[in-house]
Formats: structure tokens, sequence, C-alpha cells
């Protein structure tokens, strides 16, 4: 019997030391944990890819300006005689060579000379676009910055709420005993013993509820970070000291005006659609592009035609367009204007952030000072109480009312620093400086 609980313990331990390796632990700044984010992030991995085919767009409105070089040939069979009648003076129409075989073969080059600026439109049409997605990146960076800072927030919430909780749990646990015997020499009523078992066990629950929400807001860093699902991550507080030195609103305004990305991939935008509005009047004007080709030609004991090249200039023009409207200018058009009044809806959008962001700000600064104001009440109250308690002029629930308003109080300064320094990232990312701040 010994020996099997010798194995039993040994196999305890061994598992114990078994999680403890698996649960790997780490320290990461909040800024650190952004970098992470922004290099670990799904979302960039799709911007990438719009960029690289906006950069294809590019190269394929680049290609339009190349000469374009066409071969082609062919070979056929005749399996039966086919009718051949010359026109050619002196030659006899009738009882012609016999043909089972053609073959023949061409190339022809064309240069664009002139495309009434088609060519050229389209190429800084696609090279403003490329950089709107550049731009367009640096803007979701920003709004990862802010995802990340939120979910670091929640971590450290939820990690000081623990360290609050377990530091009272034990204080009640300590008093539950204290009671204990002060019942059993007759002090107290059982009744108010059980009240303060009962205060206990409420504090069990809040831990337990405050681990689980710290447990969930780690893995979601983990997944935020790109970290193993086991990495446990230990926060760094000083990044609630954030957001001493608030500037006017006049500021973060036109902070905003000169970093949003997103305003400035709007700007990329309008300018090419403005060059697609040129390229769309243009189709109305006619193509001029060098031509050159080479045609070869073997029909066996009838014709060999070598060396035939050509050049010359080709000049197209759709006649069509006399009587047709051109739709592509007015749909050109009217992107043009929904750009412009996206481009005054954003505008004004960036204004409304700002001040809503600037006004949260001040607010979570303010509410700081308020529960450290109740903290301190509420922790003088509970010592008054506990004194009175302890010369029989106070009831148990005056007292287990005290210490629960303690507990409440010193929460809420913890997590009103915190929401406060996540109001002050949220302000920054509204002005597009989260992420170089």
């Amino acid at each position: 019997m010994k020996k099997i609980n010798n194995s039993v313990i040994a196999l305890a331990l061994f598992v114990g030391i078994t999680n403890a390796n698996a649960q790997e632990k780490r320290t990461l700044t909040l800024d650190e944990a952004v970098q992470l984010g922004i290099l670990n992030s799904k979302n960039l991995k799709i911007d990438a890819a719009k960029i690289e085919e906006a950069t294809a767009d590019l190269l394929e409105a680049k290609n339009k300006q190349l000469p374009e070089l066409k071969v082609s040939g062919s070979y056929m069979y005749l399996p039966i005689k086919p009718n051949i009648n010359i026109k050619l003076p002196g030659v006899s129409g009738d009882g012609g060579p016999v043909v089972h075989q053609v073959a023949y073969g061409s190339a022809n080059l064309s240069v664009p000379i002139y495309s009434g600026g088609r060519i050229k439109y389209g190429i800084e049409s696609a090279k403003y676009l490329v950089e709107a997605s550049k731009l367009s990146t640096e803007n979701d960076k920003v709004a990862i910055a802010y995802n990340v800072a939120q979910a670091y927030n929640n971590l450290f919430k939820a990690n000081q709420s623990i360290k609050v909780l377990e530091e009272n749990l034990t204080a009640s646990q300590k008093r539950d005993e204290t009671f204990l015997k002060m019942e059993n020499n007759g002090i107290i009523a059982r009744n108010d013993r059980l009240k303060a078992n009962l205060q206990t066990s409420n504090i069990e629950l809040q831990l337990l509820e405050a681990k689980n929400n710290y447990n969930i807001a780690n893995i979601n860093m983990d997944l935020l970070l790109g970290l193993p699902e086991t990495t446990e991550i230990d926060v760094d507080q000083n990044y609630i000291e954030e957001g001493n030195d608030v500037k006017s609103v006049d500021y973060y305004i036109n902070t905003a005006k000169e970093n949003r990305k997103d305003l400035q991939a709007l700007d990329k935008q309008r300018l090419a659609a403005a060059l697609g509005t040129k390229a769309a009047k243009a189709e109305n004007l006619p193509s001029i592009a060098f031509t050159g080709g080479y045609v070869a030609a073997d029909i066996p004991k009838f014709l060999t035609l070598y060396n035939a090249v050509n050049v010359g200039v080709g000049i197209s023009y759709n006649l069509s367009n006399l009587w047709k409207e051109n739709s592509s200018l007015k749909q050109s058009k009217a992107r043009e204007m929904q750009l412009e009044a996206t481009n005054e809806l954003l505008n004004d959008n960036i204004k409304l952030d700002v001040n809503r962001e600037y006004q949260n700000t001040d607010y979570s600064r303010k509410r700081i000072a308020v529960f450290e104001k109740s903290a301190e009440q509420a922790n003088e109250n509970y010592r008054i109480t506990k004194n009175k308690y302890d010369n029989g002029l106070a009831t148990m629930t005056e007292l287990l009312d005290a210490d629960a308003a303690q507990i409440s109080a010193n929460v809420g300064v913890i997590n009103a620093k915190a929401d406060a320094a996540l109001a002050y990232r949220k302000l920054l990312q509204t002005t597009g400086t989260l992420t170089t701040k």
C-alpha cells in the first residue's frame, strides 16, 4: 500500500512538473505587445495581398505601353484534292498542281504611339491606388495597435482584481478563524459567524470569476500576438501612467488631419478617380501605332513565300463613339462625386471621433480622482466600523458591508486608472498616431 501511495505521489509530481514546463510565462510591455500584434496580424497579411494585387494592376497598366509582338503559324493537310482555278493571264486554270498540304506563319509587331492619354493616365492612376493600399494598411496597423492595447488592458484589470481579491480572501479567512474561536467561547452568536462565512464565500466566487476572466483575456492576447495558447503573459502596469500630458482638442484635430492614413488613402483614391475620368474622355480619341509584320507560306508544288516584310502606321477609331454616349466617363464622374462626398463625411467623422475621445479621456482622468476619494472613504469607513464592532457598537452586518465596499472601491481605483490609459490610447488612435507614440 505504501508503494502504491509513493507511486501516486511521484506521478502527481511528474504531471505537475510537466504542466509547469508547458505553461510558459512571458513578460511584455504594452508597446512590445503592440509590435508583436502588428507583426503577427492576420488582417495585415490580407492587406499585404491587396498591395500585391494593386501592384499587379500597376504592372498591367505599364505593360500597355510596351510593344505587342504576336507570332502565329499553321499546318494543314488536305486529304481531298482541292479545286484550283488560276486566273493569271497565260496560265491555264485547269489541271493545276496537286496540293495535299499547306504551311504558313506570320509575325506582327505593334508599338503604341498615341492613345489619347489612356495608357499614361492608367499608369498614374494605378500608382495612386498602390499608394492608397499601402496607406490603408498603415491605418489598419493603428486599429490593430488599439485592439492589442484593449486586450492588454483587460488582462491587466483581471490580474489586478485577482490580487486584490486574494488579499481580501486571506484576510476574510483569518477573520473566520477568529470568529469561530469567539463563537466557541460564547463571545458572538453562531449567526454572526455564519454571516462572516457567507462573506468569505462571496469573495471566493468573485475570485473564481476574476480568474476565469483572466484566463479568457490571456488566451485572447496569445491569439492576437501569435503566441502559443499556453503562454501566460505577465503585464507591465507602468502603462497606466500614460495620458498625464493631454493637450488641447484643437491640437488633436490638427494632428488627425495630418496623420490619419485613411484620409490620406482617400486622397489617393480621389486622384486616381480624376485620372480615370481623363482616361474615359480619351476613349473618344483615335489610337495610333507603328506596325510591322512578316509572313511566310509554303504550298508544295504550288507556292513558296518568304521574306514578306511589311511596316507602316495604323490608326484605330471607333466611329460608334459619334452616336454612343460615353458610359465610362459618366461612371468615372459618379465615382469622383462619391469620393468627394466620402471625403467630406470622413472629415466630419474625424472631428467627431477626436472630440468624443478627448471628452472620454478627460472624463476617465476625472473618474480616477473620484474613485481614489471613494477608496479613501471606504477604507476609513471600514477602519471605523471595525473599531466600533470590536467595542460592541456596530453589528456584524455593518462590518461585512463596510468590508465589501472597501474591496469594491480599491478595485475601482485600479480599473479607473487602466481605463484612463486606454482612453488616452483611443484618442491617439483617432489622430492616427498610436503606432508612432
